[in-house]
């Protein structure tokens, strides 16, 4: 499809008037228009690269409200408040409300001029969803994180399956959007099949970062090498580390050496962790030394290195978290420290992942005493859930319990959400005649009543989020006054008041089943178990590998193919030879042929490659040093087999 059938300007005219940007950058606009022109769509995006913008304009400048579905809630949030402060109305729904409230929401979105409802997938599948999904006036469907989707991706999540049942309940007409930073050629086949796409349609900008510098350093001594290195060099940056415990343990080295530096995880308070990221995004802290839980939402162009300390289990999880560096296109690092222990953790990792199949059994049965669950019942039911009390009260191995609780999930018997910092919501239920009767008759109450009217707005309509420390100060009672006033009311029917609490949560996406009927099927344990080798043995792969350019990697594993790159580790050591590009590949390519299928000695090499004999010296001495060629006793060379990743 070309962009000319599409007229841009009103496109455009959204863009602008929201965003204040005169023009989109060259995916975005293919994206768009390809949506306008009603087309189911495949955008592969990489991190940073505006994704959200693909849906937002065309969904505000068609009639209609768009759904918006992502496992992420915290950004879920995020976005709801952004575009409702651009004064473009919008809702989330998500395992963390109540159903009332869910209820509310629904309407708001069929009867209300509403352009977004964001969605969790599994809550698609419930009954009070699916009974007003025809009601809603779909313009388009957008689906972020589309890689959730395919068994064959590195985050599978059974509830992305339910997505494509949105299909039969709206309009034929409403295109689809899928979206995703990463994806295998495979899993960008499984995508369009499993959201049933009415014609196949990927749009992708290249996953090339021209101006990242992939470098593998092999360090025993990473606190060492890491001070020196940030003593070093300039700008700000990210330190990936794969526990919560050594974030704290090397924010902390960092900082006694002089370099300013904090730690962030999914363990601290969420305003602790809202504060820290901002320090770190306003440049207040330079360094931030994180777990994967850092990175979501990030907006900060400036970003000069990402440095892994743990090597990470895939190149997806990889290439995204490198993925924030240098957005602004100048210079950057991308680091990977790494030693013999990485190795054999990784490798060790398959055992702690995989948990035998009675184990599962055991962890669900816990699960499910622990929550009060009853066989035959739970379906759709979702509880609140604290890891830390469930190991403790059932003396469990947190990481073997973590491993089986994924397991069930991806099974499909259960979902798991990150921590929901869910603040207190109210919502009037009487209308404006029947509160200024109540008004007149309770003057103890008209006080505080007119306070919160003039501190929010919308609570007529909807849940509106509060806060009851504002409330205290602007009011100058205390706290608990104020928490009084609000259960007061409640009990008196005026409004209807959720406190506030922060907590993970479980949804039971099938009834409780008896230990004998849990089936965990033996090919699909054993195949998942397979895909997760054949990971780790392809990140393991790039990090040994040291004969071929790191960015050619990684866009091979993408199913792109480039030039190396001439900047990261083995390309700047293949560069001091003194020898172009086309010079080196030239004398490997007739090497490679010399020693097709035989031996010989560097003096046959030397006189029957037709090149002069220092430079293919040169070569052969590189060769030698990266195990590409092999000498014997009798000192003849020969090839080495091709591994993994030899080009």
């Amino acid at each position: 499809m070309s962009v000319e059938k599409i007229n841009i300007e009103p496109l455009r005219q959204v863009l602008t008037k929201y965003w204040g940007f005169t023009s989109f950058r060259p995916l975005q606009e293919e994206i768009i228009c390809s949506i306008a022109a009603g087309h189911d769509t495949l955008g592969l995006m990489p991190t940073g690269g505006g994704k959200s913008i693909t849906f937002q304009v065309p969904a505000i400048a068609m009639d209609g409200i768009c759904l918006v579905i992502t496992p992420l809630i915290a950004l879920m949030k995020d976005q709801v408040v952004r575009l409702n402060n651009l004064e473009i109305r919008s809702m989330a729904i998500h395992s963390g409300m109540t159903r009332e409230e869910i209820d509310i929401a629904l309407d708001n979105c069929i009867y209300g001029d509403y352009k977004f409802l964001y969605i969790s997938p599994e809550r698609i599948a419930t009954k009070i969803f699916q009974a007003r999904l025809p009601r809603l006036d779909l313009n388009l469907v957008a689906v972020d994180e589309a890689h959730c989707i395919s068994q064959w991706g590195y985050d599978f999540r059974p509830s992305y399956l339910k997505i494509a049942s949105v299909r039969e309940l709206i309009p034929a007409k409403v295109p689809f959007l899928a979206l995703t930073a990463s994806a295998t050629p495979a899993v960008i086949e499984d995508i369009m099949t499993r959201l049933e796409f009415r014609e196949k349609n990927v749009l992708r900008t290249s996953f090339e970062r021209k101006n990242i510098s992939y470098l593998v350093r092999r360090e025993e001594d990473k606190g060492t090498y890491l001070v020196k290195t940030l003593h070093k060099i300039r700008g700000s940056g990210i330190v990936y580390v794969r526990s919560r415990r050594k974030s704290k343990e090397i924010a902390e080295l960092l900082s006694a050496n002089g370099i300013n530096a904090d730690f962030y995880h999914a363990g601290l308070p969420v305003e602790i962790r809202d504060r820290k990221q901002v320090s770190w995004t306003s440049g207040e802290t330079r360094v931030i030394v994180a777990t994967n839980a850092f990175g979501m939402g990030i907006d900060k162009a400036e970003v000069r290195f990402v440095i892994h300390w743990d090597i990470p289990d895939s190149i997806e999880e990889y290439f995204q978290e490198s993925g924030r560096v240098g957005r602004d296109g100048k210079p950057a690092f991308s680091v990977l420290l790494y030693s013999a222990s990485d190795k054999s953790r990784l490798e060790d990792s398959v055992r702690r992942k995989f948990p035998p199949v009675e184990k599962i059994k055991d962890v669900y049965e816990a699960l499910c005493n622990y929550l009060n669950v009853p066989e035959g019942s739970g379906k759709d039911n979702v509880f609140d859930f604290s890891m830390a009390d469930f190991v403790s009260k059932y003396r469990l191995p947190v990481i073997e319990t973590f491993n089986a609780l994924s397991f069930l999930q991806r099974e499909g018997y259960v979902e798991f959400t990150e921590e929901i910092n869910n603040p207190s919501r109210v919502h009037f239920i009487v209308g404006r005649d029947d509160l200024y009767k109540f008004q007149v008759a309770n003057e103890a109450f008209d006080g505080f009543i007119k306070l919160l009217l003039r501190s929010y707005t919308g609570m007529f309509s909807e849940f509106v989020p509060i806060n009851e420390d504002t409330l205290a100060r602007k009011s100058a009672m205390t706290r608990d006054s104020v928490y009084r006033f609000l259960v007061k009311l409640s009990s008196m029917n005026i409004v209807k008041y959720i406190p506030g609490k922060k907590t993970s949560l479980v949804i039971f996406t099938e009834e409780r089943l008896s230990r004998k009927a849990l089936f965990i099927s033996p090919e699909n344990y054993l195949q998942v178990k397979e895909k997760h080798i054949f990971r780790i043995s392809r990140m393991i792969d790039y990090a040994d590998y040291n004969t071929r350019c790191r960015s050619v990697i990684l866009l091979d594993y993408f199913g792109e193919k480039a030039d190396r790159c001439g900047i990261c580790d083995v390309c700047r050591e293949r560069n001091e030879l003194d020898l172009s590009k086309y010079e080196f590949d030239l004398i490997l390519d007739e090497i490679k042929d010399i020693l097709a299928g035989r031996k010989a000695d560097a003096t046959e090499l030397v006189s029957k490659s037709g090149y002069p004999e220092e430079k293919v010296i040169k070569v052969i001495r590189w060769l030698l040093d990266h195990n590409k060629l092999v000498m014997d006793d009798q000192h003849l060379l020969s090839w080495k087999e091709k591994d993994l990743f030899s080009g």
